[in-house]
């Protein structure tokens, strides 16, 4: 069952820009996790492209093998008469990027959608062989800038409970009651979250990694040790930052850096983690209860806003800089965000209760802006 207040399929909000730079002889990169909605993505974008468009899939073996031979002639062959090209999980072929450099440099007029759900893979690959010939994105789980077009700010509020525990995965939302939506979330863990990370060549212990991201996901919004990580896993701390790097590039986890200009006492060496989705994170530690008995309310409310934050600035194309800022004497601001030139503050709270700036902000950073953004005020500050 689908939920009918939610508009099937969801208007992803990438769509009209992607559309725009599907150019002849460039290449067009969309980036993200698996079962975030790509392929429906590229079934929506090929809907409006008006010359027939040959579909390709990184990890079918043989369109693998043809795609990686960097032979003129068997690209050629292969592509045909057909001049649009859909490559779904790209990041499966070997040297797809010196393969696709190949085409769109000797086929006059192919124009090429290419997605991948490693960043790791995919972005190495294509990096130096297409500079000056892709326009890249990154498609992340549904955001409420997509949701609000169809549903009243009322009824935004009302969801935002099940937005907070079950996140914003596609099947998550659309699934009808809580069990499927918990089911669908099982399954996405278990079966894809973490398929590129054991994927990636010298991963030896790829429990590990599923360990290192329960840690990280009871510490979300706070300062994460590296050592402590490293003892509680029994690995050394070479391993843990790889594993932490390679988390990130698979788009389960964000890395947020500590801001520092002028006060010695400012932390800048530790970081903190965010989850690219609440349910992942949720489905992570098996917790589902609703926020009533939940003693991390305050911390998916945090995360809930970082990433729909980090959503709307990377769709609207909102050049930014962010951390986070504390000091020795545990004065904190969870968001900074500094753009123009300017830093702008940014606390977030669960309780609608207003929040004094820190003094030593207001006085090292005289000119810099300050908010709360708490449940009366949210849905501004991640859609308009």
């Amino acid at each position: 069952m689908i939920d009918k207040n939610i508009q099937i399929p969801i208007a992803r909000y990438l769509e009209k820009d992607i559309l725009s730079h599907f150019q002849p002889n460039k290449v067009v990169v969309i980036y993200g996790p698996r079962r975030v909605g790509k392929t429906t993505l590229l079934h929506q974008l090929s809907g409006k492209i008006k010359e027939p468009t040959l579909w390709l899939n990184g990890e079918n073996l043989d369109t693998a093998e043809w795609l990686s031979s960097r032979s003129l002639e068997k690209l050629k062959n292969g592509i045909g008469s057909f001049k649009a090209v859909i490559i779904d999980e790209a990041q499966c072929v070997d040297q797809i990027g010196l393969n696709l450099k190949i085409l769109v440099d000797s086929i006059t007029g192919i124009r090429i959608i290419a997605t991948g759900s490693s960043s790791f893979d995919l972005a190495n690959q294509v990096g130096e062989p297409l500079v000056g010939r892709k326009w890249q994105y990154t498609l992340y789980p549904i955001a409420q800038l997509e949701l609000s077009p169809a549903e009243t700010p009322l009824e935004s509020k009302l969801k935002l409970e099940s937005r907070l525990i079950y996140g914003s995965y596609p099947e998550a939302i659309t699934a009808q009651g809580n069990r499927d939506k918990q089911t669908v979330l099982e399954s996405i863990v278990d079966g894809a979250l973490f398929k590129d990370v054991f994927m990636l060549e010298g991963v030896k212990k790829p429990s590990k990694i599923v360990q290192l991201a329960k840690a990280l996901a009871l510490q979300i919004g706070s300062q994460v040790s590296l050592t402590e990580l490293s003892n509680l896993l029994n690995i050394n701390l070479a391993t843990v930052e790889r594993y932490l790097d390679l988390l990130e590039k698979t788009f389960i986890i964000l890395r947020v850096s500590g801001f520092r200009r002028n006060l010695r006492t400012e932390l800048t060496k530790t970081c903190r983690y965010y989850f690219w989705d609440n349910g992942i994170r949720n489905t992570l530690i098996n917790n589902f209860n609703p926020l009533e008995v939940r003693s991390d309310a305050g911390q998916l409310w945090e995360n809930y806003i970082f990433i729909e934050r980090m959503k709307k600035r990377d769709y609207q194309h909102i050049s930014s800089n962010i951390y986070f800022w504390r000091t020795h004497d545990r004065q904190e601001i969870d968001l900074v965000e500094e753009r123009a030139g300017k830093l702008y503050g940014i606390e977030i709270k669960w309780s609608p209760k207003k929040v004094r700036p820190p003094r030593s902000w207001l006085t090292t950073y005289p000119n810099a802006d300050f908010t709360t953004i708490n449940r009366e005020n949210y849905l501004k500050f991640i859609t308009s």
